[in-house]
Order: C-alpha cells, then sequence, then structure tokens
C-alpha cells in the first residue's frame, strides 16, 4: 500500500482484515508476557529457580513494560509505523526463541526484559496506528477489534500454549509462539499499511498530556479497574481453592472466558456510542460479581455465574481505556496511549504487591473486598465524567 498519514477517509469503511491482523499482535503479545505462569513449576524446576526467580520471569518483562513505555514511545514517534512494528515484532520472536534454547538464568532473564520493552512500545503505538486508519467514530470500534487479541490470548491461548509446554516441554512452546509471531510478521509486512510517524513536540509530550485533566481522569479510571480486576486474577487459583467451587480452576476459567469474549463482541459493536455505560457497567457487573463470591461462596451455579460476570466486566478492560484516552487528543495518540499502558501496567504492580500482602495477613476473601473498595469510586466517577467518557 502507498505511505499515508491520514485516517481512512471512506466515513463507512472499516478495513477488518487490518484490525484482525492487528488484532494477532496483541493475541501473542499478552502470551509473550503471561506463558511462563502456565509452566512455570516445570520451568523451575528444569533451570532449578527459586520461587521468587521463577516470579521475575513475569515480573521483570512487566517491570520493564512500565518503565520503557513513556520513553521509548516518545522516542520512536518519527518512525513510520508499519516499521516499528515489524521490528517490535522480530524482537518479540527472537527474545522467545533465544529464551527457547538457552539455559542461563541470566540470559532469560534479559531476553524476558527485551520482550518487555517491546510490549512497552506495542501496546500504545498499535492502539495508536489502528485508530489513525479509521474515523474519529470509530475509534472505539477499532481500538475494541485489536485488543480483542488480549482477551482471545488470555481464554484461549494461553489453555492451548500451557497444554503444548506440559505435553511436549516448555522449549517447544517458547518455539512455537516465535514461529508465530515471525508468521504474523510476514503477514504485517505484505498486509498493513505503511503510515508515517510523528514528530514530538513541547505540546505533544508526556508532560503536556498529563496537563490535560481528561487524560488525567482516564489514568484514574485505569488505576481503579484495573488494580481492582488484577488484584484478585493474580490469585485467582487461591479463591477458588478457597471457596471449594465444584470444578476447581478449570471451569472457573472458562466461565470467566465465556463471559470476556462475550464482552468483547459488545465492546467492538457498543464501544463508540455508549462509552460511558459499558464503562459504568464494566464497574457494576465487577462489584456483583466480587460480592456473590463474598456472599455465595462456591455455591454451585451461584459461583460459576458470578465468574461468567467477572469476565464479562474483564473483557473490555483495555478496549475502553485505551479508546477513552485516544478521544482526548488529536495528535500524538501513541504518548497518550503510552501513559494509559504505563498506568495499566503500574496498577497491575501495586495490585499484585498490596493483594500478596493481604492474602499473608487475611483470608483469601480479602480479596474481593479490595476490588469493591476500589471499583466503588470507579463507578461513581463513571457516572459524573460524561465529558471524558463520551
Amino acid at each position: 500500500m502507498s505511505e499515508q498519514n491520514t485516517t481512512v477517509t471512506a466515513k463507512n469503511y472499516f478495513p477488518w482484515g487490518i484490525m484482525i491482523l492487528m488484532s494477532s499482535v496483541t493475541f501473542v503479545g499478552i502470551l509473550s508476557e503471561l506463558m511462563p505462569s502456565g509452566v512455570l513449576p516445570i520451568m523451575m524446576q528444569e533451570l532449578h529457580l527459586s520461587e521468587i526467580q521463577g516470579g521475575n520471569l513475569v515480573g521483570y518483562y512487566a517491570l520493564a513494560s512500565a518503565i520503557f513505555s513513556i520513553p521509548l514511545i516518545s522516542a520512536t514517534m518519527h518512525y513510520n509505523r508499519k516499521v516499528l512494528l515489524l521490528l517490535l515484532l522480530g524482537g518479540f520472536a527472537v527474545s522467545n526463541v533465544i529464551v527457547a534454547l538457552v539455559s542461563s538464568y541470566f540470559v532469560i532473564i534479559s531476553m524476558r526484559v527485551v520482550g518487555g520493552i517491546c510490549a512497552g512500545i506495542m501496546w500504545p503505538m498499535i492502539a495508536a496506528y489502528g485508530m489513525r486508519l479509521v474515523a474519529p467514530e470509530q475509534y472505539g470500534k477499532a481500538v475494541a477489534v485489536i485488543m480483542a487479541g488480549t482477551t482471545l490470548g488470555i481464554s484461549l491461548g494461553m489453555p492451548l500454549m500451557t497444554w503444548i509446554g506440559d505435553n511436549y516441554g516448555w522449549r517447544t512452546e517458547f518455539v512455537v509462539i516465535g514461529l508465530i509471531i515471525v508468521g504474523i510478521a510476514v503477514l504485517s509486512m505484505i498486509f498493513l499499511p505503511s503510515l508515517k510517524g510523528e514528530k514530538l513536540t513541547q505540546d505533544t509530550s508526556p508532560f503536556a498530556m498529563l496537563k490535560i485533566k481528561a487524560v488525567l481522569m482516564v489514568l484514574l479510571f485505569t488505576l481503579l479497574g484495573v488494580a481492582a480486576h488484577y488484584g484478585v486474577y493474580v490469585y485467582i487459583a487461591s479463591l477458588v481453592e478457597s471457596m471449594q467451587m465444584a470444578g476447581g480452576i478449570e471451569i472457573a476459567l472458562v466461565m470467566f472466558g465465556i463471559g470476556s469474549l462475550l464482552s468483547v463482541l459488545i465492546a467492538i459493536k457498543y464501544t463508540d456510542e455508549y462509552l460511558q455505560l459499558l464503562t459504568i457497567l464494566m464497574f457494576a457487573l465487577l462489584i456483583i460479581a466480587m460480592a456473590i463470591f463474598l456472599v455465595f461462596g462456591g455455591s454451585i451455579g451461584i459461583a460459576h455465574f458470578g465468574f461468567f460476570l467477572w469476565g464479562v466486566s474483564f473483557g473490555p478492560l483495555v478496549a475502553l481505556f485505551q479508546t477513552a484516552v485516544g478521544r482526548q487528543v488529536e495528535k500524538a495518540k501513541d504518548i497518550a496511549t503510552s501513559i494509559q499502558s504505563c498506568t495499566f501496567n503500574l496498577s497491575i504492580m501495586i495490585a499484585a504487591s498490596v493483594c500478596g500482602i493481604l492474602l499473608t495477613k487475611y483470608l483469601v476473601m480479602s480479596l474481593p473486598v479490595f476490588a469493591i473498595a476500589l471499583a466503588v469510586p470507579g463507578l461513581i466517577l463513571a457516572f459524573v465524567a460524561k465529558k471524558t467518557l463520551s
């Protein structure tokens, strides 16, 4: 395709093929981050790692994403978007394959950091890339389709990759994801449109973005929503075990996944028109789901419905907030979404740490209380922040 630097001019045209291809990028992006979680005991045993060292395989990845996102997005603003995305896919592929081939913990951690850096650039830039290819009234739809890859990665990709790791070895799992990424890179090289970068100015710097009140409001929504969800999700296995839920973690994840997939379809169709309503429902359904766990525990049927509602609430999380922040700025959407993405990752880390402390001092059921305590103010703010979510 010829070089372009404007959004698609045909008002009613939506480039489904391009958006689905971008969705495959977020699919492998979330898998690259979370894959060690599914095979962590196997990796720890073979590599002779401690619990802390094993946890660092995911933790350092997220930390690198959070630290490097804003400065590297700023530094790469002028790069052609297609070229930059191909470089990032190359980084994902190489880092995963090298992890599969070595036994040195230092090298493995280094490659996980490389993957985290690539993710820190990819998450905000691909959302902004997609928004620049459609008309403004289709921003929400574009982001929802692109970010659907994360939900599919968690609900379908992770179980599949974990099955490969359990049956054919964790190294095979990392090679497979590396090869899939190479395939996506080839398709991206052929089909994605070339799009010029943007010049970073005083008016489009991260500091300028932080002076916009609506952007700060979206960051607050991100902190409350992400911390509420992930504070419980990180320890979902402990929650299910404590509830003694019928079917265990497998059924809980299935119900959660079904709800997430359903909500992604809803987000694709309605985010542009009903961003505020969907944000309100996201917080409200999270509160209801957590209340179900607190009141009914692992009761057959009721608890399962609670995980379904939680999944419905969880599915559009990324799409809602990236759409909201993207609407607040005309230029340098990459910078705005990078700040939001950085807040997203920091919120996960904060929630995981706080809830880890809660687990050591209180019962597992303190986690749903933590989620409700954050979701209630989020719900109230969603009702009054009509301008931010319009």
